[in-house]
């Protein structure tokens, strides 16, 4: 939630988020000791294979404000809609535990009929400081929170996550998500049944899946500009080849970092060289530090200066909004009145990868037919020094996190199109 749940954005829904920065703490005020059923027996260990999962995504950029894959968890399975956020680890669902603060939800409240996770097991350490001490030996309590300020409380389970692989394969893997049965809500709060958590850390899904032998560890998505897309685990459906790659920063333990980028605009260098960027499918808007955003936003208002627009202070959709003459319908009609943006990464040698960023991928038309700046103030929000990618700027673009590697890539794509082949895509 973002970023994600994120982003000061409309999904964010107008101010702040971030679903992807995330800090385990230790509330005592609000935990509690779960009471849970019988748990069913287990089920032994899944062949090892290596092949893809891949999930539709549902939602856009706006003016909904954020995506969403519908899985199936449990035994027997049940749906859930889930926040894809490549900027935290941990997934859980809204739980019925009881539950002490639970959010409006599209599907029943998660009712866990499995193994507690114990709190001596290695995935509960995970998510601990090493000095770490169990209130409740027999569970793992956790405690996410998100940069809007939202959070969820609760206790690690595993489960079953029946999953249809590229190779025809369909197997239910057992694997350990948080059961929250205390939510806080951000301000960039979607109406969820929880968050899917595709981070580096050991607790991320993907990184347990690649533990089990089911797959690489790596993890792509796809957000089309009308809306959707697709989510991949796994590394069968792209051409290496024709993928635009740069190594990932390695002192970043849990967030997809591309290292330092220079600021491209309208293809031309500016003074911002050092820009620490990260990518984070859990927000939807983009975000630059303080003095970056304020550099980027005189550049774009000297280039309106003289155009036909004036900014539109009524519309609250985003920060800074501009109307025309006559109401915008679609990024085109504004085409020659903005530039382009750019990220230039060093990528650790000679040669420099850069990350475009055209007009579509950062403005917005609102519903009042204005255009708005989707990149937004990270220092506001809590990003610190960080610059965050979000979905806006991720459009059109399959982006792949290979962990193997350590290489984060990008190429150009029809994300209107659900894979179901390495063919199929690039």
């Amino acid at each position: 939630m973002e970023i994600g749940k994120v982003g000061v954005l409309v999904v964010l829904v107008v101010l702040v988020g971030l679903s992807g920065w995330s800090a385990a703490s230790d509330h005592q005020h609000r935990r509690k000791k779960a009471v849970f059923p019988e748990p069913a027996s287990s089920s032994s260990l899944i062949n090892i294979i290596q092949s893809s999962v891949v999930f539709p995504l549902y939602g856009n950029v706006y003016p909904l404000g954020y995506y969403y894959v519908s899985l199936s968890i449990g035994q027997p399975p049940k749906p859930y809609f889930l926040d894809p956020d490549t900027g935290s680890d941990l997934s859980w669902l809204q739980c019925d535990a009881p539950c002490v603060h639970c959010t409006k939800a599209p599907h029943p409240l998660y009712r866990p009929n499995n193994n507690l996770v114990i709190c001596k097991d290695p995935m509960c350490a995970s998510l601990h400081p090493p000095d770490y001490k169990c209130e409740h030996p027999e569970q793992c309590d956790y405690e996410v929170e998100y940069a809007d300020g939202g959070s969820s409380l609760g206790v690690l389970v595993k489960d079953a996550f029946p999953l249809n692989f590229t190779n025809g394969l369909r197997l239910a893997p057992r694997l350990a998500l948080g059961c929250g049965y205390d939510q806080i809500p951000g301000p960039s709060y979607h109406p969820l049944d929880g968050v899917l958590g595709l981070g580096k850390g050991k607790s991320s899904i993907v990184s347990q899946l690649h533990s089990q032998g089911v797959i690489r560890n790596v993890v792509g998505h796809c957000v089309s500009s009308h809306g959707g897309g697709f989510l991949f685990l796994g590394d069968d459906l792209y051409d290496s080849s024709r993928v635009v790659w740069t190594p990932m920063l390695r002192d970043q333990h849990t967030h997809y970092s591309s290292g330092y980028a220079e600021l491209i605009w309208g293809g031309k260098t500016t003074v911002f060289k050092n820009l620490l960027v990260t990518f984070d499918s859990g927000s939807s808007y983009t975000y630059l530090n303080s003095l970056a955003y304020q550099a980027l936003v005189h550049l774009v208002r000297k280039e309106l200066s003289e155009k036909p627009v004036r900014e539109a202070l009524d519309d609250q959709t985003l920060p800074l909004c501009w109307r025309g003459k006559r109401p915008f319908k679609s990024v085109h009609d504004v085409k020659k009145f903005f530039k382009p943006l750019a990220l230039s990464f060093a990528g650790g040698g000679r040669t420099k990868t850069q990350y475009d960023i055209p007009l579509e991928s950062y403005l917005i038309i609102s519903l009042k037919g204005n255009v708005c700046l989707g990149i937004l103030n990270g220092t506001e929000v809590g990003l610190q020094d960080f610059n965050v990618i979000g979905d806006i700027s991720m459009q059109d673009k399959m982006v792949v996190y290979d962990n193997e590697k350590n290489l984060i890539g990008w190429a150009p794509t029809n994300c209107d199109r659900l894979p179901k082949f390495k063919a199929a895509i690039l």
